[in-house]
C-alpha cells in the first residue's frame, strides 16, 4: 500500500526546509504507527526527507528499509560538464564578479538540472543516501544509482522484496542503528567529503536511539579517516561517476580496516559478511585508496572557543588551507536582512583579511537556513578574491565550498556568546588548535551580554513548538521530546 506523508521541497519552503524536518519525522512516525503494517519502504530524496524518514521510522519501531530517489545526471555548457548545485555557485560567483555575462548565466542555468533527481554532486541528499547505506538501512549499492537509470528501477524492486523479508524476520531499524554503526557513518561522512549537514542529521538519528554524537569524538575519527572520494565540491567528479566507479560498496571496502564490521544490515548479513566479497570494480580516479588519499585526515572538524563553547564545524576538505591559521577584523551582519542589504554595498568596510560574521541565523533565530555560505562582497569578488573566512550559526548546502565555519552553538538568538561579536573585533581561527575565538576580554563580553536583548517572535502553531523545543546542532536540532531519553537538555 502506497501512502504519503508531508515532503519538503528544498527550494520552496519558507524560511527553510530544516525547520520542517522534525515535523516530517513526526508525520512519518505517526503514519507508520497508526496503520497496521508489518514493514515499510521509505522513499525519499532531497536533503531533509531521508533523515526525517529514518528518524520517524526509528521512533515508530516497525521494520523499515530506505530507498533513495537517486541523483540527477549532469548537463553540458559548451565543453564543460555541469551539475547542480556546486557549479551553480561557481558560475554565480563569476557572474557577481563580472566574469560571466547575463546571457551566459541564463544558458548555464538551463543546463544545470537536466534530469529528475537530487543534486549531481556530493551534497546533502547524496551524503544522506550514502549514510543510510552505511548504517545498513538500505541495500548495498543503492545510494549512488542515478534517478533516471534502469538500475534504480531494479533497485526499487529489490528493496520491496527485502521489505517483505524484513516483515517476516521482524528486524527493526533500532536493531541496526547502534553506536558502532553511527561511528561507521561518521567515518564515511568524512571519507566521502560529505555535507556538514550530515553531522546534524546523524546526531538527530542517533538521538532517536539514545546515543549522543560527541563533536570531540568527530575530531578523533577525522584524525584517523582519510578523504577518499574525488567528487565536487571537494574534488572534480559527479555522482554518476561515483556510481560507475563502484559507489558505496567500493568506499566501504577501502575503509574496511577501520570500520566496525559486526554491525547488522537490512540484508540480514553483517557489514563484515557483505565486505567479505571483493568489489567487482573500483575506479581509483574517483574513489582513491587509503594509500593515495585526497586528504590524509582532518577533512571535517569541530571547532570550539569563546564564541562556540558547544562547538562549530569546518569542512576543511572544501576550504583554503592558507586561511586555516588566520586573524582578521570582524565584519558583522546582525541577521539575514542586514546581510542582504549590505554585503554588496560599495561603502562596506571590508578587506580580504576580514572575517565575515552572520548572527541570528540559527534554529530559533531564523530556522537555520543554508545562509552560512556568505557571498564574497561584490567589490572583493570583482578584485578576484575567491575565499575568505566566514562564520555563522546557520548551515550551508553540502554543495558549497570555502573556509566557512557553521553551526556555531549556542546560537545568537538564545543568548549564545556568538551574538556578542561586534564589527571591528579581532577574530582568530586556528584549525591546528581546533578553535575559533573573538579576541575581546571576558569583562567586555560580559558587559555586552548585559546589554543584549533577546526577542522571541514565534507565538503560535508549529513555529512556537519549534522555538520552544528545538535543541542545538550538537543534538541534531531535534525536538527535546522526540529523543529516546526524553530528557530536556539545557539549550
Amino acid at each position: 500500500m502506497e501512502f504519503p506523508t508531508i515532503s519538503l521541497g528544498e527550494v520552496f519552503l519558507h524560511p527553510t526546509s530544516m525547520m520542517f524536518r522534525n515535523l516530517m519525522s513526526m508525520d512519518v512516525e505517526e503514519m507508520i504507527r497508526a496503520q497496521p503494517m508489518s514493514a515499510v519502504v521509505l522513499i525519499g530524496g532531497c536533503d531533509k526527507t531521508i533523515p526525517a524518514q529514518i528518524m520517524g521510522a526509528l521512533s515508530a519501531g516497525i521494520p523499515a528499509i530506505q530507498l533513495a530517489a537517486g541523483p540527477m545526471m549532469t548537463g553540458r555548457y559548451h565543453a564543460e560538464r555541469l551539475g547542480a548545485c556546486t557549479d551553480c555557485r561557481k558560475y554565480w560567483a563569476r557572474y557577481r564578479a563580472g566574469e560571466t555575462s547575463e546571457s551566459e548565466i541564463v544558458e548555464i542555468e538551463d543546463n544545470l538540472a537536466v534530469t529528475a533527481g537530487t543534486c549531481a554532486v556530493m551534497g546533502t541528499a547524496s551524503t544522506m543516501a550514502c549514510i543510510a547505506e552505511t548504517l545498513g538501512l538500505s541495500l548495498p549499492g543503492g545510494a549512488s544509482i542515478p534517478a533516471v537509470h534502469a538500475h534504480r528501477l531494479r533497485h526499487g524492486e529489490a528493496t520491496g522484496m527485502q521489505a517483505v523479508r524484513l516483515a517476516e524476520s521482524g528486524m527493526r531499524p533500532t536493531q541496526i542503528v547502534t553506536r558502532e554503526s553511527i561511528e561507521n557513518a561518521m567515518r564515511v561522512l568524512i571519507a566521502i567529503g560529505g555535507s556538514t549537514n550530515g553531522v546534524i542529521h546523524l546526531a538527530a538519528i542517533a538521538g532517536r536511539v539514545g546515543i549522543n554524537v560527541n563533536l570531540r569524538d568527530l575530531n578523533a575519527l577525522s584524525e584517523s579517516t582519510p578523504v577518499l572520494v574525488n567528487l565536487k565540491p571537494v574534488g572534480q567528479y559527479y555522482m554518476e561517476d561515483f556510481h560507475a566507479a563502484g559507489g558505496m560498496p567500493a568506499v566501504l571496502h577501502q575503509l574496511k580496516s577501520i570500520l566496525n564490521l559486526n554491525c547488522r544490515t537490512v540484508t540480514g548479513e553483517t557489514l563484515g559478511e557483505q565486505l567479505a566479497r571483493p568489489p567487482e570494480f573500483i575506479d581509483h580516479n574517483v574513489i582513491h585508496s587509503p594509500d593515495d588519499p585526497i586528504r590524509r585526515n582532518g577533512g571535517l572538524l569541530a571547532l570550539f572557543g569563546n564564541v562556540a563553547p558547544n562547538g562549530a564545524l569546518l569542512k576543511c576538505a572544501a576550504a583554503d588551507e592558507r586561511l586555516f591559521e588566520h586573524v582578521g577584523r570582524a565584519v558583522v551582519f546582525r541577521d539575514l536582512n542586514d546581510l542582504a542589504a549590505r554585503i554588496d554595498d560599495p561603502q562596506l568596510e571590508v578587506s580580504p583579511e576580514s572575517v565575515l560574521v552572520l548572527q541570528n541565523a540559527g534554529s530559533v533565530g531564523a530556522g537555520m537556513p543554508e545562509a552560512g555560505y556568505l557571498p564574497i562582497p561584490a567589490k572583493l569578488a570583482r578584485a578576484g578574491i575567491k575565499d575568505m573566512v566566514r562564520i555563522s550559526d546557520a548551515r550551508m548546502s553540502g554543495t558549497a565550498f570555502g573556509t566557512i565555519i557553521l553551526h556555531v552553538s549556542p546560537e545568537s538568538a538564545i543568548g549564545g556568546p556568538f551574538g556578542l561579536i561586534r564589527t571591528g573585533d579581532e577574530m582568530r581561527l586556528s584549525v591546528r588548535e581546533r578553535r575559533i575565538d573573538v579576541l575581546v576580554s571576558q569583562q567586555d563580553l560580559e558587559r555586552r551580554r548585559h546589554e543584549m536583548r533577546l526577542t522571541r517572535v514565534a507565538v503560535r502553531g508549529y513555529a512556537k513548538l519549534y522555538a520552544d523545543s528545538v535543541l542545538g546542532p550538537e543534538f541534531g536540532c531535534d525536538f527535546d521530546f522526540l529523543r529516546q531519553d526524553s530528557v530536556r537538555i539545557e539549550r
